[in-house]
């Protein structure tokens, strides 16, 4: 679907525009599987959008509640507050609710709002959920309830200690806390669709503070516009510039942090210092500052600032929660792909001398890029990655080679196979070197790039000037001659039956411990690179019966009939599995082991990695062996 410009929020300037459509994409797809009926995207710089898209009945001025993206906007009424003296972010409970005299009555506003008050999370089981019409009521209910911390200890997030805090607000305003954020936020942004009353009786969309706002895309836009810009709104100023940094500050601090919390999920990153008030920080720079800030919902909306790229963005939806659930989808992290695909399109567009295309291959499309000039050098990524899998040789070697990289077949940007539609990895490198007119390169892949090396000099060795192989060459796996039996097929559906029901966020989480656990002693750099190309895979091949795609075991069979003469490179991390048993095939391969590394060599130990590799492409024929 092609972008709209919505009437009231203006149009980006005609500059170099950002590519959304690989990020629309994705977010069709979700209609299409029923996962939601519609989806709404704006996103935008300053004052002006970049982007607006809608998909399925998704509407830019339909509204919906927004569960847990509605505690940003709940802590900028209150921060309004603090702006006009009525509330400091020290101030204890008990000043204002003096009926909590235990425990709970010393925690601060500061601390209610970032989740590191004592509270519990939620009502426990056999108690009405807190879907309470006033927070009067509501805090009623929470009173009685035992600390499970001292404030400041534990940080446990949730949606009571919030409502402590609304109340709090009201006591100090003297105003229903809607009114209190339809004042000081709602009318000075022309938010004239969102609100916090009533209280939804709907599951998941309670308490008031942390789950009742009901907002459109186009309303949550101009908060956004607000708050990337300090405060300001168009010329007047919404909020202080202090009242900004206090929310998006850390407001974790020494409290402990359990594993599994949203940043470590979205982002892969295990740091403390992740929430400010009602806002997640996913990501700080080196010295700690926020450059990217968000709030999730659980039923699928999100919003963002990022301050690398410059931009902010909402998404409003709501899940279709059971047909998700049964299709192995996270309502909750799966919008997490949003900000870094927004990203990657603002950066892409800012950048200089990359050629890209999509490249039509047997019934599909491939993504590629390439920069560069000299003998051609195309990589190949590992399963679960992409073409990004090779920044860090990019650089060193298109200064003297025409680099080329690109997604295969079911993974990055490319095509996804059909289920029953037969073709070979290396058949789409061959028609893929057709079409760019390229008779012979040099090929590098890594794990299943390395396969599909293998694959591609045992079937075509005159197009290959030279191959390396890194973790991966002979794959001991059924080849297309043999066909898919009653019983594999059984044993396939139940393992993919075994995903849906773990779920694919699950899923992608332990197939990275996996790769990081078995690298080097710097295997924990790897892991945000990593988690980049794993997030926003798709997993197709989890969750389908894939075609053969490899040669497999009869990789031995073409190897001994072609008997390729190219000049050869095997690499090993020292940490990998030691079988070179393709040396017998491939008699002239030369090995090099990388000490203190993993499976995936080439992020692990880039310039290592690069620096073995460029010997080996410099080395005279006759001495790569």
């Amino acid at each position: 679907m092609a972008a709209l410009h919505a009437s009231g929020l203006g149009a980006a300037p005609e500059t170099a525009r950002p590519d959304f459509s690989w990020l629309d994409a994705r977010l069709r797809e979700r209609v299409e599987h029923g996962w939601f009926d519609g989806i709404a995207m704006i996103v935008g710089r300053g004052e002006q959008p970049l982007h607006i898209a809608c998909f399925g009945d998704g509407n830019p001025d339909r509204a919906l509640h927004v569960a847990s993206t509605g505690k940003w906007t709940a802590a900028a009424a209150i921060a309004a507050l603090v702006d006009e003296g009525k509330l400091g972010w020290d101030d204890p409970v008990r000043e204002y609710l003096p009926q909590f005299s235990d425990l709970k009555g010393k925690a601060t506003l500061r601390q209610l709002l970032s989740h590191t008050a004592g509270y519990p999370d939620y009502q426990p089981e056999g108690r009405r959920r807190d879907d309470y019409q006033t927070l009067e009521e509501a805090v009623s209910h929470i009173v009685d309830l035992p600390a499970v911390a001292a404030a400041g200890t534990v940080f446990q997030y949730g949606g009571l200690a919030m409502q402590v805090a609304g109340r709090m607000a009201e006591m100090a305003a003297g105003q229903p806390f809607d009114e209190i954020f339809q004042s000081r936020i709602a009318r000075p942004l022309g938010m004239l669709g969102s609100g916090y009353a009533p209280v939804s009786a709907e599951p998941g969309f309670s308490p008031m503070l942390g789950g009742s706002l009901f907002t459109t895309a186009r309303d949550y836009a101009r908060f956004l516009m607000m708050m990337s810009q300090d405060g300001y709104y168009r010329g007047k100023r919404v909020l202080s510039r202090s009242a900004v940094s206090e929310l998006q500050a850390d407001q974790v601090r020494t409290a402990a942090v359990r594993r599994g919390e949203y940043v470590e999920l979205a982002r892969q990153d295990l740091r403390k210092d992740i929430y400010g008030l009602g806002l997640w920080r996913e990501e700080v720079d080196a010295k700690g500052d926020p450059t990217l800030v968000s709030s999730p919902g659980w039923a699928g909306a999100y919003s963002w600032i990022d301050k690398v790229a410059n931009v902010w963005g909402v998404l409003i939806a709501k899940a279709n929660v059971d047909k998700a659930v049964a299709d192995g989808y996270s309502t909750f992290l799966g919008s997490t792909i949003c900000a870094p695909m927004v990203r990657t399109a603002v950066q892409e567009a800012a950048a200089s001398g990359v050629r890209t295309a999509l490249v039509p291959v047997n019934g599909a499309k491939l993504y590629c890029e390439e920069s560069g000039s000299g003998e051609p050098l195309i990589f190949l990524h590992g399963h679960s990655f992409d073409r990004r899998q090779w920044e860090p040789q990019v650089k060193h070697f298109e200064r003297s080679h025409r680099v080329i990289r690109y997604d295969l077949r079911g993974y990055g940007r490319s095509s996804s196979p059909k289920e029953g539609e037969e073709f070979l990895h290396a058949e789409d490198l061959r028609q893929l070197m057709d079409a760019l007119g390229i008779r012979r390169a040099h090929l590098v892949g890594l794990s299943l790039g390395g396969f599909v090396v293998t694959d591609f000099i045992a079937l075509y060795p005159q197009r290959v000037t030279s191959a390396t192989m890194a973790g991966g060459d002979l794959f001991d796996v059924p080849g297309p001659d043999e066909p898919w039996t009653h019983e594999a097929l059984a044993r396939r559906h139940a393992d993919i039956a075994a995903v849906r029901k773990t779920g694919i966020a699950a899923f992608k989480r332990k197939w990275l411990e996996d790769l990081v656990s078995h690298g080097g002693s710097a295997r924990e750099s790897l892991r945000r690179p990593l988690w980049r190309m794993i997030d926003e895979w798709q997993a197709w091949q989890a969750l389908h019966v894939e075609p053969r795609l490899l040669l497999g075991r009869s990789a031995r069979r073409h190897l001994a009939a072609s008997k390729p003469a190219m000049p050869v490179l095997i690499v090993r991390g020292d940490q990998e599995r030691m079988d070179f048993a393709v040396r017998e095939l491939l008699p002239q391969a030369r090995v090099v082991i990388i000490p203190d590394c993993g499976h995936v060599s080439n992020m692990e130990q880039p310039g290592v990695f690069s620096a073995a590799v460029a010997q080996f492409l410099a080395a005279p024929p006759g001495d790569a062996a």
